[in-house]
């Protein structure tokens, strides 16, 4: 029989994604005050692997990635996507429904990364509040690796080495 451990703490993520960089700096002092100290933070990537956003967000969006120094516990991670869910609420379009920047919340571990969704899939688990969890990449082979449903955008190069960056923030 096994043994019933806690799990370790686990390295917070934030993706953010928004036509208006300079949204970038006012959310970053949101998720801090929230979540403590950003301890990484990535350069501007073009989000231009799928165009899913752009009936909502517009054209030309960029993505950027932070981490966050203190630790979290990873049942947590259903609360930091109601918490970024409703930080989106506060900066729509005025008198719409539509978003100027997506926060996707997920947390880096020696062996993966996982993200946070409100939708359901075959791949992810029910975390709680409404609230699933993706294993969306996995470390093997000295790198994160894609599974066959990643999405496009955490498939690539540069978002790998930024996983990676973080990774070796997190292990050190």
């Amino acid at each position: 029989m096994g043994q019933v451990r806690r799990p370790e703490p686990v390295k917070l993520i934030i993706g953010m994604i928004s036509g208006e960089t300079g949204l970038f700096a006012l959310l970053q002092e949101r998720l801090s005050q929230k979540f403590g100290q950003i301890d990484f933070k990535s350069d501007l990537m073009p989000f231009n692997h799928t165009h899913y956003y752009e009936p909502e967000m517009g054209k030309d969006l960029k993505r950027k990635f932070v981490s966050f120094q203190l630790l979290v516990e990873p049942e947590n991670l259903a609360d930091v996507k109601i918490f970024t869910n409703n930080l989106e609420r506060e900066f729509l379009y005025p008198n719409s429904n539509r978003r100027r920047i997506n926060l996707d919340p997920g947390y880096i571990e020696p062996s993966k990364l996982i993200l946070a969704s409100t939708k359901n899939h075959q791949h992810r688990v029910y975390l709680g509040k409404g609230i699933y969890g993706e294993v969306t990449l996995r470390w093997t082979k000295g790198s994160f690796q894609p599974w066959p449903w990643t999405y496009p955008d955490y498939k690539s190069k540069d978002y790998i080495e930024v996983f990676n960056q973080i990774r070796k923030i997190y292990l050190g």
